[in-house]
């Protein structure tokens, strides 16, 4: 696939959730609060600067890029696609490409751990969005220390972006049941108003 082709599809991905861009170029000011005026004016995002919400957010849009091509696109080309047409910094030994590699490498894996858990439905009915915030969270789960209420939060917030509407129960309930059978944790995110950003 030519690199033309490649920066086309990733604009339109990306194009489909413009909030997020918003969000990546906008910077926090002394008192927490985030500055959004001016911050198309702003020249580079730094990979540094984003919070772990904003890194996060990052790794589902690199996953859906990677979905979009069928995985025949290498990563390194993606991420010097959102380089480019973002003005973002994403180093390619970053966090977010490392994450992201092992979810691609990993991802029937990962599938086939949450597929039995998918009571009254079929693998193939689950939206793309929601399958791969499933991969994420459950990799987290998995490969990480971080606490399973946490993962399960954090990916309950990316469905309310991302994915279909009420997909965040179906996401919650299922990512329960991993943290159970992973972890013997009761994980369950309590359904409250969305947390700040880091």
């Amino acid at each position: 696939m030519s690199s033309k082709l490649v920066h086309k599809e990733v604009e339109e991905v990306v194009d489909e959730t413009e909030q997020t861009k918003s969000n990546l170029t906008a910077r926090r000011d002394e008192s927490g609060e985030t500055d959004l005026e001016g911050a198309d004016d702003r020249k580079q995002l730094s990979y540094d600067d984003l919070s772990r919400r904003e890194v996060r957010s990052l790794i589902f849009h690199l996953l859906y890029a990677a979905e979009s091509f069928d995985y025949q696109e290498s990563l390194p080309a993606i991420v010097d696609n959102f380089n480019r047409g973002f003005e973002l910094t994403i180093p390619i030994n970053s966090e977010v490409v490392k994450t992201s590699r092992e979810i691609i490498e990993k991802r029937e894996e990962l599938d086939n751990l949450y597929t039995p858990l998918l009571t009254n439905w079929r693998f193939e009915r689950v939206g793309v969005c929601t399958k791969l915030i499933l991969r994420f969270a459950v990799w987290e789960i998995y490969y990480t220390k971080t606490d399973a209420r946490i993962i399960i939060n954090e990916a309950v917030e990316l469905t309310k972006c991302f994915a279909e509407t009420d997909a965040y129960r179906f996401v919650n309930g299922i990512l329960d049941k991993v943290a159970k059978a992973a972890r013997g944790e009761d994980a369950v995110a309590p359904e409250t108003e969305p947390l700040s950003p880091d």
